[in-house]
C-alpha cells in the first residue's frame, strides 16, 4: 500500500472520528438533530439567564421556573426550517424563536407562539406581533408538532402539518439570528423533543 493511500485512509478516519465527537447529528434530507436527549450544553444550547430553568427529563428538554430563553448557538438561521414536538401544560406560555439575537430577557427576533390556555390570547401557531391566532390547535398536556419555514421574508408556521401562519413580512424585520426556546414565567411548564433544524439554500 503506497504512502498516499495510507495518508488518505488516515484522513478519512480522522474525519469520521471528528463527526462522531460532534454534538450535531444529521438526519435524512439535510435535517440536523439539535438535542442529544442528554446534555443541554453539549448539544450546543446556552441560556441567556436563569439556566436552572432548563432541565433534561426522560430525554426531553423541560422549561420551568424563572424567565429564560435557551439559544442553540451552533448555527444562525437565515433561510431555514425549525421544528419540534412540543407539550405545553395548563396555563403555560412558551415560544420557538428564530432569527433572534442572543441577549437578556425577551430577545429580539421572530417568535412562533406556544400557548394553549395561558391568559395571553395569542395562541400556538401565531407569529407573535405579526400574525395572531386566537384558537389553540392543541390541548394543554398533549404533544403536537410545530414546524417553522422561513425563506427570505416569507414565513410559514404549521401545527400538526396544518398551516396556521402564512405571512410575507414586507419590512423583512429580522434577516438572521439564532434559534431559541422560551420559558415564559414561573407558572409555565413546557417540554420539547425531536428538535430539528434544516438550512435552506
Amino acid at each position: 500500500m503506497d504512502r498516499d493511500r495510507i495518508a488518505d485512509m488516515k484522513l478519512q478516519t480522522l474525519l469520521v472520528l471528528a463527526l462522531l465527537a460532534s454534538p450535531i447529528t444529521f438526519a435524512a434530507d439535510g435535517w440536523v438533530n439539535m438535542f442529544d436527549g442528554k446534555s443541554i450544553e453539549a448539544s450546543g444550547w446556552k441560556a441567556n439567564e436563569n439556566p436552572e430553568a432548563w432541565t433534561v427529563e426522560d430525554g426531553m428538554l423541560k422549561g420551568s421556573g424563572k424567565v429564560s430563553h435557551l439559544f442553540w448557538m451552533t448555527e444562525e438561521c437565515e433561510d431555514c426550517e425549525f421544528k419540534a414536538e412540543v407539550r405545553i401544560m395548563e396555563g403555560a406560555n412558551s415560544g420557538m424563536y428564530f432569527r433572534t439575537a442572543f441577549g437578556p430577557r425577551f430577545p429580539k427576533g421572530y417568535e412562533a407562539q406556544v400557548n394553549a390556555t395561558h391568559k395571553d390570547p395569542v395562541k400556538t401557531g401565531s407569529l407573535y406581533s405579526f400574525h395572531k391566532n386566537f384558537d389553540s390547535p392543541s390541548k394543554p398536556g398533549e404533544w403536537f408538532t410545530q414546524h417553522i419555514i422561513v425563506k427570505g421574508n416569507h414565513i410559514v408556521i404549521k401545527v400538526n402539518d396544518k398551516v396556521i401562519t402564512d405571512l410575507v413580512d414586507e419590512k423583512n424585520t429580522f434577516t438572521k439570528g439564532y434559534l431559541a426556546l422560551q420559558q415564559h414565567d414561573p407558572l409555565s411548564v413546557v417540554y420539547y423533543k425531536n428538535l430539528m433544524y434544516k438550512k435552506l439554500k
